[in-house]
């Protein structure tokens, strides 16, 4: 997964101080820096990008079969059918971005991929550096919301296309392993409506990616769409979705990632520090159901004093986080970290709440806005009204964030 930062589709830095509000100390144009664009790194960033995310995407189809009746090079077909569409995604994304920049004479470069084979996706994103500060709210606008409303119209092309072409069921019969899967299908010629409780005892490592409302009322169209704990074999399905994804992680309204600033353009710095509070606790809530649920019975594996000590281990990860979140106002902690430790147990008795709402993995992200992409967002030097059509596409842009977001975007089941 990739690491938040001012955009989740890579840790783009903003300016030379990682934030797109500090006031410039003198004015640049943006030709200035413009004959410093390396384009043979560019574009050598870019091919291995490619392939790295190739190679991830072939490993995520695992057709083995197939590839054994038909030739390994099918295998590299997967890889660009996942590596393509997620590429395109991405560079739209981050043109996004440039163009808005370069249109309000804003010196930027050009985007930046950060190849990585090793961590799932293929790669770490795209980063584009903008060079000076953005110093009024329309102009903060057009350019942090150009880039989702662009990479979304991708992912959601992707993801049409995707399932209306998706096969039958019978293409999962490739895989190795999944017998019981593929008994099923074989007997029904259809997917099992749930994960079939012979899967849980076998050997194989079952990833479920999580549904999104916009995912949701697009299977209700097509046909032939796989289960979620099946889709990523599906690597022109896998793209579009990861295309959600990572639009919704830079549209999370907090700090300086895209959705906080057009969180702050719309409603301004009051509403903005209270909304994105707020949105932190919820994802602090979801984040201890995980921690009771996946972490505790591990630390009582471990040892008996550690899991008896769980509690008090979850309330000082809170504490730390809610001291970052409220900036050490103790009137709010307090009763915030005692409401999230109540919503928790809570959950301990209501395996539903743990199965819909618990997510460890909101720990590791929460830690990375109070660290470094911060809850508040800083002012802009010259604060201006957004027109009605900005204002428009600024709820867009939060109806994108609810079609696009799920609490449980990718866990182990």
């Amino acid at each position: 997964m990739e690491p938040a930062s001012s955009s989740v589709d890579g840790p783009r830095r903003d300016d030379a101080n990682g934030s797109f509000s500090t006031p410039p100390s003198s004015a640049r144009t943006p030709s200035a820096d413009t004959a410093k664009d390396r384009y043979w790194l560019h574009l050598l960033l870019f091919v291995l990008t490619l392939g790295s995310t190739v190679y991830a995407g072939a490993d995520w189809a695992a057709r083995t079969l197939y590839y054994e009746e038909v030739g390994y090079w099918a295998q590299v077909v997967d890889g660009f059918r996942y590596a393509v569409p997620l590429l395109l995604f991405l560079t739209v994304h981050e043109f996004g971005h440039y163009f808005a920049a370069r249109y309000h004479g804003i010196n930027t470069s050009l985007p930046y991929y950060i190849p990585f084979p090793f961590n799932g996706i293929g790669n770490f994103g795209a980063v584009i550096s903008i060079r000076e500060p953005i110093p009024s709210t329309r102009k903060l606008f057009d350019v942090g919301a150009a880039g989702p409303l662009a990479g979304f119209v991708v992912a959601f092309a992707v993801l049409v296309y995707a399932m209306a072409t998706l096969p039958g069921p019978e293409y999962l019969l490739d895989l190795a392993g999944h017998e019981a899967l593929k008994e099923h299908i074989q007997q029904y010629g259809a997917f099992p409506e749930a994960m079939l409780a012979s899967e849980n005892g076998d050997q194989t490592v079952r990833i479920v990616v999580g549904d999104t409302l916009l995912y949701w009322l697009l299977a209700q169209v097509f046909s032939n769409v796989p289960p979620m704990y099946e889709m990523y074999h599906y690597p022109v399905l896998f793209a579009g979705w990861l295309g959600l994804f990572f639009t919704a992680l830079n549209l999370l309204p907090v700090g300086q990632l895209d959705g906080g600033h057009i969180l702050y353009a719309l409603f301004g710095k009051k509403w903005h520090g209270r909304l994105a509070r707020g949105f932190v606790v919820i994802l602090l809530i979801s984040g201890g159901i995980g921690f009771m649920d996946s972490i505790a019975p591990a630390l009582y594996e471990y040892s008996t004093l550690a899991g008896h000590a769980s509690w008090m281990i979850l309330a000082g990860i809170l504490y730390f986080y809610l001291n970052r979140t409220f900036q050490g106002a103790q009137r709010y902690i307090a009763p915030v970290l005692l409401g999230i430790l109540l919503i928790v147990a809570v959950s301990q008795v209501v395996p539903a709440m743990v199965t819909h709402l618990g997510y460890t993995g909101w720990l590791v992200w929460t830690l990375l806005i109070v660290l470094f992409i911060r809850v508040e967002h800083p002012p802009v030097v010259r604060p201006d009204r957004l027109t009605p059509r900005r204002r428009l596409l600024g709820y867009a842009s939060i109806l994108i964030f609810v079609l696009c977001f799920s609490l449980r975007p990718i866990y182990i089941a």
